[in-house]
């Protein structure tokens, strides 16, 4: 049962900023984003990744390593549009 709580728990916290993501990529407006907030989750997240690696913990390892994915890619897009705002 713990498994199972660990792997939902970490789909649903990977996911948590896709939605936002798939905003600042259809409006191209970031004015509410900090970009603060992006960059110590990522320190977090990649952390994650890290421990995950050291325990050998598939579940740790994929769900952090795509919350980097989605947090590289808001930042980008912060980073991007920012000028436009």
């Amino acid at each position: 049962m713990e498994i199972v709580i660990g792997i939902i728990a970490g789909i649903l916290t990977s996911i948590s900023m896709v939605p936002q993501l798939i905003k600042v990529i259809k409006e191209k407006d970031v004015a509410n984003i900090s970009p603060i907030m992006i960059t110590i989750l990522l320190g977090g997240v990649s952390m994650w990744v890290v421990y995950g690696v050291l325990l050998k913990e598939w579940p740790i390892i994929l769900s952090n390593a795509f919350s980097v994915l989605v947090n590289t890619t808001l930042l980008t897009y912060y980073l991007l549009y920012r000028e436009r705002t």
